[in-house]
This record gives structure tokens, sequence and C-alpha cells, in this order.
């Protein structure tokens, strides 16, 4: 599958490492294109690094890899996203991590959707530290990642990406259900950060 991914932080570098050696085409956009050409680089296995518009135009699959509060103007360099699936990891959290800045009504998937109205947003990896992205990080362990689209055929192609590179795909319904989603992530960084488990922890749904 063809995948851009937004951005050049830690979600981004892997998510892009992870993707690229599952054997799919990855193209790294950003604004600063000399980055995302770096990250490529970096990545190899035939990853391409430029900027946002370019990266999105070549994608099935576009990967908000970025912060939440960064999403409008990626966006707006996007271009036309007609059609494409668009992908949301954030969580829309506040500058010392420790609460959510929306919720309850909306969420942040909701939000970039209004954002970009002719794309296809789905929810998805907001609950999963980049940490925990490689597989060598997850022998033995499968994690879930949850996923969250009003299109039943966009939320399938990103649970089959989640699945290609060994994560478990948790249907978790339509988009507004990040608004629950989302502060799931906010508890794992809780976990993570302030009650001493450290970033290498991720929630799951148990079937009993």
């Amino acid at each position: 599958m063809k995948v851009a991914i937004i951005g050049t932080g830690n979600m981004a570098s892997g998510l892009a490492h992870t993707l690229a050696g599952a054997k799919h085409e990855v193209i790294i956009g950003s604004r600063d294109p000399a980055k995302a050409a770096a990250l490529a680089e970096k990545v190899g296995q035939g990853a391409q690094g430029g900027g946002i518009a370019a990266a999105a135009k070549l994608a099935e699959v576009v990967i908000l890899a970025i912060p939440f509060g960064a999403a409008a103007d990626a966006i707006k360099d996007a271009g036309d996203l007609a059609g494409k699936v668009l992908v949301d990891i954030s969580n829309p959290i506040s500058a010392d991590y420790k609460t959510l800045v929306i919720g309850h009504t909306t969420s942040a998937a909701e939000e970039i959707q209004a954002l970009a109205p002719e794309a296809i947003v789905v929810k998805a990896f907001n609950t999963i530290f980049a940490q925990l992205l490689p597989t060598e990080a997850r022998q033995g362990k499968t994690l879930q990642v949850f996923v969250a689209s009003d299109d039943e055929a966009a939320k399938g192609q990103v649970s089959g990406l989640a699945q290609s590179v060994g994560f478990e795909a948790v249907n978790a319904g339509s988009l507004s259900n990040s608004r629950f989603i989302e502060p799931i992530g906010e508890m794992n960084i809780h976990f993570g950060y302030f009650l001493g488990k450290g970033p290498v922890v991720a929630p799951a749904w148990v079937q009993v």
C-alpha cells in the first residue's frame, strides 16, 4: 500500500520505519521537505521524502503523524484530499500532557474531518507510544489499535494496515467514538509518564 506519513517526529519516524519494513511504499511529507528527505534516507527501503502536498498526492492512505494543533496547517498544505483516507493518530492534549483540550462533545478526529470534509477520516494508533511501533519492541505481545470511522471500507483499509505490522485492529465503531478513544490515549499517557510505567504500555479490550 502507498502510505503518506505527514510529520518527522517520533511517531512519524516509528510509523515510517515499521510500515516500510512491512513492504509498504512510504512517502514522508513535511513543511520542511529537507527534514522529510533526511528521514526517508534514514528509513531506507525505498522511502521517499518531500513536501506535504506531493506526499499526499502519491498515497492511498495519508497518516497525520503530527500534534493535533498542527493539523489545520498540514491539511491546508496537503491540497486536494478528496477521497483520500486520512488517519488521525493525535490526542488533543495540553502542553503539560496532563489533560485533553477538547472532548465530550467533539474530538480531534471530528475536528479534522470538518477541516477536510472531502477526505475520509479514520482514528487509529492514538493509544500506541512511539516506542512500541517497532515490531521488535512487541515480541511476544499483540497490542491493540482501536480503529474508528464512519466509512467501513476505510476502516477496513486502516485495520489491514495495522494488522500488516503485527497489531490487532479493533473495530471501535463510528468516528464520533473518538470522543471516548482519545481519553483512553490520554489515560495511557498518564500511565506511561505520570504513574511510573514508562512509554511501553498500551490499553487492551479483553473479551471475557
